[in-house]
């Protein structure tokens, strides 16, 4: 006669959390139990399961050739889980629950993107949701719509990436500035030779490899967001890249120049992205949408 085995999901999230922190120790912050409490749920696993999980001793931490399977199985389950708790929430009368949205900075106000109206919008479609609007660099954005943390990102992606849904919204124009304190401000004809020696801002996920593409061989500062690259190259010591919308007003004043924009200047495809499986969830859905809408046309 079989036995029915029906499995806890507490007992999946203990072995997941455990997996990711190598160990009883480092999962204990985030599961907020005791060691001795997550051996227990551990050996409980085990014993519904009739196999053995890991194994952990001097060596180390490590998964048996089983357990490496049921991981899989495991992270799946947890996924499904979570995916039907927020349908489930989405599908509530007042239609409530949290939205978690991130961005890159010096977005925000881009005309071509006009995310403030897409938030009208999506606010008044549901006005029990709860928005929760990050700014994020692209590899932060990447990493919590993996893990869930977060349910859509918009940003600049260098590559795809794998259980990531990408689509192509608009071309950001970013232009190449010195300040009016910079030697090169009041050079009539300034040379590419000239501009690839001065000292260079960039943010701090560019790589050698998006400096060579721009003409330079290295930077000489880095920030983590754009009023911080903004306040070096006002400062006359460095020239560095801007998004046109974000600096066209100091361009106005006199306070900024392109340099050799037909040379320097690029276009940055920006995107959406969220987690495989979840792209028909109503929120995402929705907010795609109205993305999708507000840019027709500007992602070539």
């Amino acid at each position: 006669m079989k036995t029915d085995k029906r499995f806890n999901i507490r007992l999946l999230e203990v072995f997941v959390a455990v997996v990711q922190h190598q160990g009883y120790s480092g999962a204990q912050q985030e599961l907020k139990l005791t060691t001795s409490a997550i051996s227990n749920y551990m050996s409980e696993l085990e014993g519904n399961l009739g196999f053995v999980l890991c194994q952990r001793g001097r060596s180390g931490f490590s998964l048996t050739e089983k357990g490496q399977q049921f991981l899989h199985q495991a992270v799946k389950v947890l996924e499904e889980v979570e995916s039907l708790e927020r349908h489930a929430e989405a599908l509530k009368g007042d239609q409530g629950g949290t939205f978690h949205i991130a961005l890159l900075d010096a977005t925000v106000m881009d005309s071509a993107l006009s995310f403030p109206e897409v938030l009208r919008q999506f606010n008044e479609r549901f006005p029990a949701v709860h928005l929760n609007l990050q700014i994020r660099s692209p590899y932060e954005q990447v990493q919590g719509i993996l893990n869930n943390q977060l349910d859509l990102a918009i940003g600049n992606y260098p590559s795809s990436i794998n259980n990531v849904i990408e689509e192509k919204l608009y071309r950001e124009q970013h232009w190449l500035y010195c300040s009016d304190q910079h030697p090169l401000f009041s050079v009539r004809r300034v040379k590419a030779e000239q501009i690839a020696q001065c000292g260079l801002v960039t943010r701090s996920y560019w790589n050698n490899a998006d400096l060579r593409k721009r003409g330079f061989g290295h930077s000489t500062a880095t920030v983590e967001s754009m009023e911080a690259q903004l306040a070096l190259i006002l400062s006359g010591k460095f020239v560095g890249y801007l998004p046109e919308h974000y600096s066209q007003n100091f361009v106005q004043d006199g306070r900024l120049r392109p340099l050799l924009p037909s040379e320097f200047g690029y276009q940055a495809p920006f995107s959406l992205i969220c987690r495989r499986g979840r792209s028909r969830e109503l929120f995402i859905r929705t907010m795609r949408d109205l993305l999708i809408k507000q840019t027709t046309g500007l992602a070539k």
